[in-house]
């Protein structure tokens, strides 16, 4: 490596964090020396070649995460977020659930403009207001017609939102009100239901954000969301915005936006952030170990019988997890053959297990005499 920073890069997230801290206020000879230092006595601590790492891995998160709790915190600030912690965000993120229960983003400003005027403006432009929360929605049903009545500037926005928006409608605008007219016949009970999804329309803000709240991360200003929807906000493409550090807590919806490698250095983060939370402490090279099987097809995985676990060629290794019928009758009727290259396996029916100096095979050959 060229230069000491590579060396801090090389290192995992958790003591690069720390080391960081450690050497802010330090010389730049100090910061090599330190750096170097940190790095090697790292490295001297990897694995040795087949080591039983996956059997380390499951020991070392697992048994830690038994201490987690169940609770769910409030923010603090005296805000009403609700954010899901301990034991129930370990199992939504090794679950890789798709919905998760408090969906969050975290929007950073540049640093030119980083302040709090421009941290509230944002906010209160990115939060969700639906039409039944600005205007007044109604059946006139002596006509048969949906009315929506409001104040005349927010009117123009709408009347151009709706002929977007429904084709199934005639838009009609007055001074203050807009009128829809349906191109069809339809009953009171069809009319209502048009006029609930009307009422539920997003009409200004970002669609999925109920909430935003400013924090503070040392000097710098950070728009907090309760909702989440990353990718319209990419969209929008706002000047003050640092797209580059803005993230939100879905590993899914970062895989969309992000791609694959920026969910996985998500759900490592996560992981760690949880876990530090609850003040348990596991190496980071565990957690990379999940990540990097949870990624590994380019797709996210749940750790279970349909991600990771499933995955497995080993039919033997499947049938001892969950399931054991139908993975045996499958096996059979599809005369599948088990090479008998993993550790379960060869547990199972008492072979050498190879892993460690189980996996080194010796021959010798004696010389004639």
């Amino acid at each position: 490596m060229s230069s000491y920073i590579e060396y801090l890069k090389a290192l995992p997230i958790g003591i690069r964090e720390k080391l960081e801290k450690e050497i802010a206020n330090k010389s730049e000879k100090e910061k090599e020396k330190i750096i170097i230092e940190t790095y090697y006595n790292w490295i001297s601590k990897c694995f040795e070649p087949n080591e039983a790492i996956g059997i380390l891995t499951t020991q070392s998160v697992s048994e830690p995460a038994t201490q987690a709790t169940m609770r769910v915190y409030h923010l603090a600030g005296g805000t009403t977020f609700k954010i899901t912690l301990g034991l129930p965000r370990l199992i939504e993120l090794f679950d890789a659930r798709k919905k998760i229960s408090t969906p969050m983003m975290y929007i950073y400003l540049k640093d030119e403009y980083d302040n709090e005027e421009n941290a509230y403006k944002i906010a209160s432009e990115i939060v969700e207001r639906k039409i039944w929360e600005e205007f007044q929605v109604a059946l006139n049903l002596s006509e048969m017609t949906i009315e929506i009545s409001g104040e005349e500037e927010k009117v123009k926005e709408l009347y151009n939102l709706l002929k977007k928006k429904f084709k199934v409608f005639e838009v009609k605008k007055q001074k203050n009100k807009v009128i829809l007219i349906p191109k069809k016949e339809y009953n009171v009970k069809q009319l209502r239901i048009l006029k609930d999804r009307i009422e539920k329309l997003t009409f200004k803000g970002i669609s999925g954000v109920e909430r935003a709240t400013i924090i503070k991360e040392g000097n710098k200003n950070v728009i907090q969301t309760l909702g989440s929807n990353l990718k319209e906000l990419f969209k929008r493409n706002y000047e003050i915005i640092d797209y580059t550090k803005t993230y939100c807590n879905n590993p899914h919806e970062i895989a969309e936006v992000l791609g694959i490698e920026a969910a996985r250095h998500l759900l490592l983060l996560e992981i760690y952030k949880t876990l530090q939370q609850q003040g348990l402490d596991v190496d980071t090279r565990f957690l990379s170990i999940i990540a990097d099987a949870m990624c590994f097809t380019g797709e996210i995985q749940a750790i279970g019988r349909h991600g990771v676990a499933g995955r497995r060629e080993s039919v033997l290794a499947k049938a001892g997890f969950e399931e054991t019928v139908k993975h045996l009758v499958n096996a059979a009727i599809k005369n599948q053959i088990d090479k008998l290259q993993g550790p379960f396996e060869n547990l199972m029916i008492g072979n050498l297990v190879p892993i460690g100096t189980g996996r080194v095979k010796l021959v010798y050959h004696e010389r004639n005499k």
